[in-house]
């Protein structure tokens, strides 16, 4: 379904008192069909009509795993439709649970206003451009207000005059960028401002390397075998590695997504895979690529026998472009990356089942 159908029927049809079992609801449910094709791999996708009782204010939310996958805490972009089911907006919003608990809810929503405030002024006028940093949900006391809250930027549409396809996915990737920079300015205030980023900062645990205890004792072939040992990846990672092992299975290849340390190996038509999976950070497509190369290589060389190398492929959030995609075939390497419609990626990596075939 495209996303002005999706937005479309639910403006159209939802009714609160039909209750979770409706078909509006149904469909809220059914989001992450819709909208992954158009979001970065990894994000997580929800769709909400409500707990038991419809929701006076349904929603369908993407969230950035490595910050939150509940709209109960920390930054996310959502759709929010207005009571009145008259208006949808897009907007970058944040959870009010967390702040409700520590100061009750008057205070909790002065303080998402603030935040809110504090981070759209510390973007570039640009990025605002065209952008309301209000919306109005109806005003109903709990969920509906706090949403209004915690906007710090959106794009309002009316459900009977929606945009055009090419606009809404235009939108929701602006929406998504926005999302990351605002991430990125929240960190900067919290430790440059005093006071006015009171949300709790998520927990990052860094883990060991399990290379720095490789130790071999000889240098003759062998297969080192590296020790079980937890080491915590991103959830964003994590989602795209769980994604593409899907994808994977469903084109007939055996595949393995729980190979510590490798994060994919594949076998098909008498050809091994080694698969490194990588998230492209704010755009920073060059650190992703080089520690691709570097992991690649060095897990061939510690994990396999000289004389059954396997072959490699880089798999990334989004498209790393023309030159890298070169740049990795000049190592020997394979790419793929998510796309509107499945997977896209190298010569090599169409030409081996790892990608869909382009459309002719």
């Amino acid at each position: 379904m495209t996303l002005q159908g999706f937005l479309s029927e639910v403006g159209s049809t939802y009714e609160r008192a039909a209750g979770t079992s409706s078909p509006a609801a149904r469909l809220l449910r059914s989001a992450p069909s819709s909208f992954e094709p158009h979001v970065p791999g990894g994000y997580v996708i929800k769709g909400s009509a409500g707990n038991g009782a419809g929701a006076f204010c349904p929603w369908v939310a993407f969230f950035d795993p490595d910050e939150t996958t509940t709209a109960t805490r920390g930054m996310y972009l959502v759709y929010l439709f207005a009571e009145d089911m008259k208006t949808v907006s897009l907007s970058l919003n944040q959870g009010v649970t967390e702040l409700r608990e520590a100061f009750g809810t008057t205070k909790a929503e002065e303080r998402l206003r603030g935040e809110a405030a504090a981070i759209r002024g510390a973007m570039p006028d640009s990025d605002a451009t065209d952008l309301e940093d209000a919306i109005d949900l109806g005003g109903r006391p709990g969920l509906p207000r706090a949403y209004e809250a915690g906007n710090i930027l959106a794009r309002i549409y009316e459900i009977h005059s929606l945009p055009s396809e090419d606009i809404l996915k235009q939108d929701l990737q602006r929406m998504i960028k926005l999302y990351q920079d605002a991430l990125a300015l929240r960190e900067e205030l919290r430790s440059t401002t005093r006071g006015v980023i009171t949300t709790i900062k998520p927990k990052q645990e860094v883990a060991p390397d399990p290379l720095l205890h490789f130790a071999p004792k000889s240098d003759s072939e062998y297969v080192q075998k590296i020790a079980s040992r937890v080491l915590k990846k991103s959830r964003k990672h994590e989602t795209l590695v769980r994604r593409y092992g899907a994808f994977l299975a469903e084109a007939g290849f055996a595949a393995g997504t729980n190979v510590h340390p490798r994060d994919i190996v594949a076998r098909r038509d008498g050809n091994d895979w080694l698969i490194e999976a990588k998230v492209v950070r704010r755009g920073n497509v060059t650190h992703a690529v080089r520690e691709a190369i570097g992991q690649l290589a060095t897990y061939s060389f510690l994990l396999y026998p000289t004389a059954t190398q396997p072959l490699r492929m880089a798999l990334f959030t989004e498209a790393i472009g023309d030159v890298y995609v070169r740049l990795l075939r000049h190592q020997g390497i394979a790419s793929v990356w998510p796309t509107e419609k499945g997977w896209a990626g190298s010569p090599e990596a169409v030409a081996a089942g790892l990608a869909d075939k382009p459309a002719t």
